[in-house]
């Protein structure tokens, strides 16, 4: 079920980038970005549409997915 991320409260959201953006595996290519910068590139994929907020109720977990076109 997709989530608006506009109905998480700033804190959340943020939290949820967060974990998103330092969990193991994540590829960035070689340029070393900050936690900052990651989390801010989220939040315009988010906002262009690009990703979404993806809530599994069978697990009562969210995840960051990218949309297909």
């Amino acid at each position: 079920m997709e989530i608006p991320y506009t109905d998480l409260e700033k804190t959340t959201l943020n939290g949820l980038i967060e974990e998103f953006v330092s969990r193991e595996g994540t590829d960035y290519g070689s340029h070393i970005y900050s936690l900052e910068d990651k989390v801010s590139h989220v939040m315009k994929q988010l906002g262009k549409g690009v990703v979404f907020i993806d809530y599994d109720a069978e697990s009562s977990s969210c995840n960051i997915v990218k949309r297909e076109p």
